[in-house]
């Protein structure tokens, strides 16, 4: 007779911090990019937010040494990753991303039939897009122009609502083009965004196994529902995914708190104790992006104040043994920051070391000297 393995919160939440370098940083000289293929992706629409993710996870790192491997030695790339926003991502692993990327359905459209762009019109944009970009860097201004002289006049109508602006037609497929690696950022000119093309990704044999294995070895044990929230798929495409993974044998079911959940298979191995430990960690950061069940991850008074009509990462998050325990901003001015963080709970003498500690960090990564200041947060919830 078979077993089920019965996980508990406090082991599934102590494996993910191991395994995120949240119970212990990375060390001193670990590459950049091992520790956001550890995330599976830093979330990047907000780079400073990004350095800190990374930095916090990374003894001695600073913002310059995340910036070098982006813009410099090329071991990062600034691209679309899941859900459609900007990520992060080891460019070693950018041909998985993009095959297993590619492979999710395309969700309908959210605007009206005037404004979308057809399947063949969407193709032809992506198509633009790389062949616009190979060998160059160029601004969106640039890049419309070099679309619209490649598709047509209907690529560069802006009819596209975004930000209280109308944005080109073609804008609402340019995440597409970042999955289908014909699109990356470049370095800025000025004070002007680039883009460019990444060089090309090779073909990835059995891309979504390789990709949900990834995923279970970081935020394991969790639900097909659980990873299509992450990723931004459809919940019933991803119920068929892990089903044929699952008769393969490439992942396995376990009891995770009464419910069946997955994990990559033979990957059962848990922490005998509960995570421990303070952390800061910024806007849209990867670990309470992804981890599920979010009511467990935001107890109690958390959820209403951590989160935002039920949306993880819109708050700089205090993390108190492996749950979210407070919220938190940063302000800097010159070559200091103000850390103000907001605890939901009194903390131990233990926790206000650690949260010293911890605010100390987070000016290290942004090469400012930081004054921590406990008390509320005014501050509202990001975009």
């Amino acid at each position: 007779m078979t077993t089920t393995v019965r996980i508990t919160w406090d082991a599934a939440s102590a494996r993910r911090a191991e395994r995120q370098f949240l119970a212990r940083p990375a060390g001193s000289g670990t590459p950049v990019a091992e520790v956001v293929g550890a995330m599976a992706g830093a979330h990047a629409q907000v780079l400073s937010a990004a350095e800190v993710s990374v930095g916090v996870r990374t003894a001695g790192l600073t913002r310059a040494d995340v910036r070098t491997a982006l813009w410099d030695d090329r071991s990062l790339i600034k691209t679309y990753g899941p859900r459609g926003t900007v990520h992060l991502l080891p460019a070693r692993e950018l041909p998985l991303w993009s095959a297993a990327l590619t492979a999710v359905p395309a969700g309908p459209s959210p605007f009206p039939p005037d404004v979308r762009l057809t399947e063949e019109q969407a193709g032809q944009v992506v198509t633009a897009i790389g062949e616009a970009l190979d060998g160059r860097c160029l601004t969106l201004d640039e890049l419309t122009e070099e679309i619209v002289a490649r598709t047509g006049p209907w690529a560069g109508d802006r009819v596209m609502p975004a930000f209280q602006d109308l944005w080109p037609r073609w804008r609402q497929v340019m995440h597409r083009a970042g999955w289908a690696g014909t699109l990356c950022s470049g370095p800025n000119r000025g004070r002007k965004a680039t883009y460019t093309r990444p060089p090309r990704a090779e073909s990835v044999a059995d891309a979504l196994g390789t990709f949900v294995r990834r995923y279970l070895h970081a935020y394991g044990p969790a639900t097909p529902q659980h990873f299509a929230k992450w990723l931004g798929a459809p919940p019933g495409w991803a119920t068929t995914l892990f089903g044929e993974l699952a008769a393969a044998g490439r992942i396995e079911e376990v009891d995770f708190e009464r419910t069946p959940a997955w994990v990559a298979a033979g990957d059962t191995d848990f922490p005998d104790g509960p995570a421990r430990g303070v952390r800061l960690l910024p806007y849209f950061d990867a670990y309470v992006i992804a981890g599920q069940p979010r009511e467990r991850l935001f107890p109690g008074e958390a959820y209403r104040r951590a989160l935002a009509g039920g949306q993880a990462g819109n708050y700089p998050v205090l993390l108190v043994d492996g749950v979210a325990a407070g919220v938190w901003h940063q302000r800097r001015r010159g070559r200091r920051t103000t850390v103000t963080v907001e605890p939901l709970g009194r903390l131990t003498a233990r926790q206000q070391r650690e949260l010293g500690e911890q605010a100390e960090r987070v000016g290290e990564v942004l090469e400012a000297t930081a004054e921590l200041v406990v008390g509320e947060v005014t501050v509202g919830p990001h975009a």
